[in-house]
């Protein structure tokens, strides 16, 4: 009897902190992003060169000298935000809307000595107020960089007397399947915890669809609720991932846990500090990975690779000598068989770079240089909406010259189906692209009004006041 009341005392235990199959490594229920926009132009990130000879097997690890490099760097990340509360009666009565403070919390790595830290979106999510506590207990004021919701990655800055200690970056396409590697964190607001494992895969993917597709690394290490934004570090104590996600059923580590690339996320910050957002550039293609059975429909003789099912108009691949039908089996010498391996990779670039295919094509192997082109669809959390570049189709529907297609809003303006409306102009700027908007919106402070004009495909041109977050 005792034995069956503790199996449903852990089952209703489990059934409280699940918050599904797929969870973010993080306790808190908020979802909107609060953004201080500040430039910031600066060097590159401090990196180590990496001569990658890491040790792979148990004999002769020492795990001491990457966690004392580590432990100091990873900090203590508490977001303070005001949520609503469940209304009483007495609310009901007096016609008022309770609040309540509500209090996450996560971890984050120092990557700059002068205090920038990398973290993840979800732990500085609608954030009032960010502290930041190091491991000597020192606690901080944190300032919020930029964030970007689709990778999942945060940069916050403290201000500081003293040069702080910091993690160097590692080149994440070099880790290898079966390596040691080192989780550091704040589990359960348990500081400065570190627990050890191996790299179990690359370029995994936890959702299904184009637009959230990932490339995580997943590791053995545990990982639990609060070690989000913390440091996968390798032996020699270099940054190779920011754990952000695990994979259970009960809410908890069973086993599996997943971290954003160190490549991907600095990338991502590094765009923070130079632009203030993050420029994205895309190959332009769809496909499909190769396998015994599709490889003979596709009347092809590999089994490696991404097949060229289509090419993007305008794009980078459009422009290149691609073609359908070719199987991309390397980019930049770099071994692709996955195409969230290729879509992992091309994330660490920019619009612009050359990125060098390795195809095989009529049973041949050739080269192809394909330049990115620029990502047209862009998530602009500060007013709530997705936009991309207007088509040739779209500005002969709409009637116009320039202007930013709505494709989705979020947020407070999911509600809104705006989707049959193209934004035209911004206070007193016409907009003429995505380019267009985010200069705009980078001279915006939290709470200032923007009147957003737009127009429907019917001509009608519509105005309305948003006040940004």
């Amino acid at each position: 009897m005792k034995t069956f009341i503790k199996s449903v005392s852990m089952a209703i235990l489990g059934g409280i902190v699940a918050l599904g199959g797929y969870q973010l490594v993080q306790d808190k229920n908020t979802n909107e992003i609060k953004f201080v926009q500040q430039q910031n132009t600066q060097n590159a990130l401090p990196a180590t060169p990496v001569s990658y000879t890491g040790n792979t097997s148990i004999a002769g690890v020492d795990f001491t000298e990457a966690a004392e490099k580590t432990v100091n760097s990873v900090v203590h990340v508490i977001n303070k935000t005001v949520a609503r509360a469940p209304m009483s009666m007495s609310d009901v009565w007096a016609g008022r809307v309770p609040y309540r403070e509500a209090i996450g919390t996560g971890s984050g790595v120092i990557i700059t000595p002068d205090g920038y830290i990398i973290t993840n979106n979800h732990v500085i999510d609608n954030s009032n107020h960010l502290q930041v506590t190091l491991n000597n207990n020192k606690s901080y004021i944190a300032t919020l960089i930029g964030a970007d919701a689709e990778s999942d990655i945060a940069l916050i800055k403290i201000d500081t007397d003293e040069d702080l200690p910091f993690v160097p970056f590692g080149d994440s396409n070099n880790a290898k399947i079966g390596e040691w590697v080192l989780a550091v964190g704040n589990p359960f607001n348990l500081t400065s915890t570190v627990t050890a494992g191996i790299i179990s895969a690359k370029g995994r993917d936890l959702e299904a669809g184009d637009e959230k597709r990932q490339s995580f690394i997943q590791t053995d290490a545990a990982v639990n609720p609060g070690n989000s934004g913390g440091a996968l570090v390798n032996t020699r104590g270099e940054l190779i991932g920011i754990n952000t996600a695990i994979k259970s059923q009960t809410g908890s580590y069973v086993g599996y846990s997943f971290a954003v690339p160190s490549n991907n996320a600095r990338k991502i910050i590094e765009d923070f500090m130079e632009f203030g957002f993050v420029q994205k550039g895309m190959l332009g293609i769809s496909g499909a990975d190769l396998n015994s059975t599709n490889s003979k429909e596709f009347g092809l003789s590999s089994r490696d690779g991404i097949y060229v099912a289509g090419i993007v108009e305008d794009s980078g691949a459009d422009k290149s000598e691609l073609r359908v039908g070719d199987v991309i089996t390397k980019l930049d010498g770099l071994v692709i068989k996955k195409f969230t391996e290729l879509d992992g990779y091309i994330k660490t670039k920019n619009p612009g770079d050359i990125v060098t295919a390795e195809v095989i094509r009529d049973n041949e192997l050739i080269s192809i240089p394909i330049t990115l082109s620029k990502n047209n669809t862009v998530t602009i959390t500060q007013i709530e909406m997705k936009l991309r570049n207007l088509t040739k189709k779209e500005k002969k529907q709409f009637d116009v010259n320039s202007g930013v297609k709505i494709t989705e809003t979020i947020g407070k303006l999911a509600r809104y189906n705006l989707s049959d409306y193209i934004v035209t102009k911004v206070n007193d700027t016409d907009v003429n692209d995505i380019d267009d908007i985010q200069a705009v919106l980078r001279d915006v402070v939290p709470n200032e009004t923007l009147l957003i004009q737009m127009k429907n495909s019917k001509g009608e041109i519509e105005r309305f006041r948003y006040t940004v977050n």
